[in-house]
């Protein structure tokens, strides 16, 4: 009698992956390009673009040694109309596109998006001591740097993969979704319906801008829709997320909704994330303490044991504004609110998946409103951190049951202690602490400074007025 196969889910070789760098198109003229949409993201997330007819661009590219535009460093201080804490009007970034991340825009026809670097004008002296030309708050370069340092000391690729949940709106004011179908329900999908167009341009749109969708569906709050994206390395991942957002936000408008992100809309049904899969690949793993867990490596125990150590710190950059606390709590299928993980368990903030051909860990604690480069960066730092220091895992799993439903006694036999932020202010103060020690390690004590004065200014921004009037600055910003 034969054996049955245990083994399921498609198995992504992170060597087997050719880069998009490899198939990005080059000749835009030939393309039919217009315009070249030059795109960074800011601290609280925003997607900002300068438009620039394509004629002007070629000239850059054939002319410049740094083709880019004049950014006075306050843009990345700047929170609607006000100014955080620590930003003024004096200095100069020059944002250098990366020609390696360049998409044409099947969504908006003639144009295509190209992300890039933030650079200091003149060379500075960087955080190894060595001059530099590279800006510190670039978040862009902390994931390359993560990568980089990942791959020198240990031989470690990274594979990132992102769940996109948004709502589609017909009104913003009063807030009015466009069905009041439930979780995965085919009448939420009906022929002919807006809403039906929508994902089915989304679709579309992304296969033609060479990103692998796998799947889309409806999820449980009234309009709301999931989009999965396919694995790639952590900053071709985070370029591919905001261009998926940018496509989502655009056609959704196209079709007079509103697309949002924003983590929490009704009080009585579930919120959006963006949930992060993740997985390590290395030939020769290094040599690090044994695994508790059967399910899990030496590499990925180390791993994982550092993230959850600052997990409660990294928060303040996965979720950074008060509606995330709202969607992460107990009982919700959200993470959950204690420090754990375990195999397939929706209760736990990080979530072991797969067989051990197509394992990798997904991480709920992140919604639509975090700057996923910086957030990306914050997490696989403080995992190889746990490499490097060759720490041992000392939680046990959470795979039976939530942690919120184990007595205190049976939680602290597993190592289950901990607990995440209840709100953005305490997020922050434990970025701040010694809980963030390993985050600010990784990122620095001036990125981190800066994020806490700009993350203040957006809650400040948002906090004023009426829970609908706040609500509905959310939605048409996230």
């Amino acid at each position: 009698m034969s054996e049955l196969p245990t083994n399921y889910g498609i198995q992504y070789v992170a060597s087997e992956l050719s880069s998009w760098k490899e198939k990005a198109p080059r000749n835009l003229q030939t393309l039919g390009i217009k315009f070249v949409r030059l795109q960074w993201v800011d601290l609280v997330n925003n997607i900002r673009y300068r438009v620039i007819p394509v004629k002007h661009f070629l000239k850059m590219l054939s002319s410049d040694p740094r083709p880019s535009v004049c950014l006075t460093k306050a843009s990345m201080g700047l929170v609607f109309i006000n100014l955080a804490e620590g930003f003024g009007a004096a200095g100069e970034y020059l944002y250098v596109a990366d020609m390696d991340s360049l998409r044409v825009c099947p969504y908006a026809p003639g144009h295509a998006s190209v992300m890039g670097w933030f650079e200091e004008k003149n060379k500075i002296v960087g955080r190894d001591g060595l001059e530099t030309l590279q800006a510190e708050l670039c978040p862009r370069t902390m994931v390359r740097r993560v990568e980089q340092e990942a791959k020198q000391l240990f031989g470690i690729d990274f594979l990132l993969g992102f769940e996109i949940e948004f709502i589609l709106l017909k009104s913003t004011d009063p807030i009015e979704a466009v069905n009041y179908h439930g979780w995965s329900n085919s009448p939420a999908l009906p022929t002919g319906a807006v809403e039906t167009m929508v994902l089915e341009e989304i679709a579309d749109s992304l296969d033609a801008a060479g990103i692998e969708l796998q799947m889309y569906h409806a999820e449980a709050a009234p309009g709301q829709y999931e989009v999965v994206t396919g694995p790639l390395s952590p900053l071709e991942s985070c370029d591919a997320l905001i261009f998926t957002r940018e496509t989502i936000f655009n056609i959704a408008s196209k079709y007079g909704l509103r697309a949002t992100l924003a983590p929490r809309v009704y009080n009585n049904n579930c919120g959006s994330g963006a949930h992060i899969h993740f997985s390590l690949h290395t030939p020769q793993p290094p040599s690090l303490p044994d695994s508790p867990s059967t399910s899990l490596t030496p590499l990925e125990a180390s791993f994982l044991s550092t993230i959850l150590d600052s997990l409660p710190a990294l928060c303040a950059l996965t979720l950074p504004t008060a509606p995330s606390y709202s969607r992460v709590i107990d009982g919700v299928w959200s993470g959950g609110t204690y420090v754990s993980y375990g195999i397939d368990n929706r209760e736990s903030p990080v979530r072991i998946c797969g067989t051990s051909s197509s394992r990798h860990f997904e991480m709920k604690c992140l919604d639509g409103t975090a700057n996923p480069y910086l957030a990306i960066a914050g997490i696989l730092g403080a995992g190889l951190e746990g490499v490097k220091n060759k720490s041992k895992l000392e939680i046990l799993e959470c795979s039976d049951h939530p942690a919120a439903l184990l007595s205190e006694e049976e939680r602290k036999v597993r190592g289950v202690t901990a607990r995440l932020p209840s709100s953005i202010q305490q997020a922050r103060e434990w970025l701040g602490g010694e809980e963030g020690a390993t985050i600010r390690k990784v990122l620095g004590d001036n990125v981190v400074e800066k994020y806490i004065s700009v993350n203040k200014t957006l809650e400040q921004a948002f906090g004023e007025g009426t829970e609908a009037e706040i609500m509905k600055r959310i939605v048409e910003n996230y």
